[in-house]
């Protein structure tokens, strides 16, 4: 993204929305995100109506944080990195500073373009995005050696389809990393990884703490079989 591009990204952004800076750490790097003032304010009942949407994508959320962090620490050397359901950005940057090449997806068009700014922004170029519905996969989405996700199971229903996205997605030999901070769907979601012929590599816990929010998140490593 050119500079000019970048910039006119970002008047857009301040056009639509109430634009607020956040600045969090990411493995020990300050990152400044830009990000809607309140999700609140952007709940619209037409979208809530057609598929019960809320917009998720405009809070930074703990379990991001955390994945954030974790791909900090690797080395991407280039290789293609996809991440379910981006956000703000926060990992998608914390994934390009590693050297990653990465391919940012979510539900929502004005996720896509926070990612695309706060990437702008971080990192000095944008990633390639793509609006990506999990229930009507692109089937030229290809597959990749790293998937990220962040707090994607917070409906039931998403247990079995982030596991078939994981199935469609994930290259052999890759390792897809799900951050999860014990939503209703987690449990669904092994089960339905198993069903897919994939399998938990290894599970860690992190401790998040931070004013009044206290969680603990775990990083599902899943591989095939």
């Amino acid at each position: 993204m050119s500079e000019s591009a970048g910039d006119a990204l970002l008047a857009e952004l301040e056009r639509r929305f109430v634009v607020v800076a956040e600045r969090v750490e990411a493995g020990g790097t300050a990152v400044t995100l830009r990000k809607p003032r309140s999700a609140e304010e952007l709940i619209s009942e037409d979208d809530f109506a057609g598929d019960e949407r809320l917009p998720y994508w405009a809070d930074l959320w703990p379990a991001a944080r955390v994945l954030a962090a974790e791909v900090a620490a690797e080395a991407g050397r280039g290789a293609a990195l996809l991440e379910l359901g981006c956000g703000l950005g926060l990992v998608t940057v914390a994934a390009m500073r590693a050297g990653y090449a990465v391919l940012a997806t979510d539900y929502y068009a004005d996720a896509l373009r926070f990612t695309r700014a706060n990437a702008w922004l971080a990192v000095g170029r944008e990633p390639e995005t793509r609006l990506v519905d999990w229930r009507a996969l692109p089937a030229d989405l290809g597959t990749f050696r790293r998937v990220l996700a962040a707090d994607v199971l917070y409906e039931r229903a998403y247990g079995a389809l982030v596991a078939q996205v994981l199935s469609r997605t994930l290259a052999r030999g890759g390792v897809a990393t799900v951050a999860d901070p014990g939503r209703v769907a987690a449990g669904d979601f092994l089960r339905a990884c198993a069903e897919h012929g994939l399998e938990v590599r290894g599970t860690e816990e992190r401790p998040f703490e931070e004013g009044a929010i206290r969680q603990r998140i775990t990083l599902h490593h899943i591989a095939r079989r």
